[in-house]
């Protein structure tokens, strides 16, 4: 999976621009190149689990019966390197929220309300589990965190346990998100480690190139 990721509205379409030209430059490589998401050319399904459903073997069968044409490249898969997905796309937040339980069942039914597929914000995937520590878990993906900031996804939450007896305890972030995605957080629901100097897109990229500390 290839993502170009863009942090500015205003750099959208030089990343979807960029994102295909790559594309051409894979498929040129020999491997065949399908565009997902927001560069998807056809209607229909357009995320990863669409093309990844039933492992190689099934892409094969997908593109030999002529169900996948790739957007660039050969009209069968690699034999050594498959095939490659790519998409120009905002930052993806993987962000978990731990409840004040360990009713797992509580956890599954508040990811069940809480992702798009179930009535809940855009671009949101969740499901539920138990961990270790005795606690049940929301774990999230936010698709756009710049349009949805990770605020609103906690604001669900506790809308959606309220009914349940149970409230969101802790958070965690795996990985980084833009500072616009801390917009507004609930100081009631803390992100176990957080650093924003380890954690915010933008204060790390200023630390690495030497541009000084970002705002936000």
């Amino acid at each position: 999976v290839c993502p170009l990721v863009w942090l500015r509205e205003e750099d959208r379409d030089a990343a979807r621009t960029e994102a295909v030209a790559v594309a051409a430059q894979i498929g040129g490589l020999g491997l065949p190149v399908f565009l997902y998401g927001g560069l998807a050319r056809e209607p229909g399904p357009v995320e990863r689990a669409y093309f990844r459903a039933g492992g190689l073997a099934e892409l094969w069968l997908r593109m030999e019966g002529g169900e996948l044409r790739p957007d660039f490249g050969p009209p069968a898969p690699h034999p050594r390197g498959g095939a490659t997905l790519v998409t120009a796309r905002p930052p993806l937040a993987a962000f978990n929220v731990e409840l004040d339980g360990g009713d797992v069942e509580i956890a599954r039914a508040v990811a069940a309300g809480l992702r798009e597929s179930g009535g809940g914000p855009p671009g949101v995937r969740a499901i539920g589990l138990p961990l270790s520590s005795g606690r049940a878990q929301v774990s999230t993906n936010v698709h756009d965190p710049l349009a949805l900031p990770l605020a609103t996804v906690v604001e669900r939450v506790r809308e959606l346990t309220a009914p349940l007896g149970a409230r969101p305890l802790e958070a965690e972030l795996v990985g980084l998100v833009p500072a616009a995605a801390l917009a507004g957080y609930p100081e009631d629901v803390p992100i176990r480690g957080f650093d924003p100097e380890r954690h915010v897109i933008e204060r790390r990229r200023a630390a690495a190139t030497g541009d000084g500390p970002a705002a936000g």
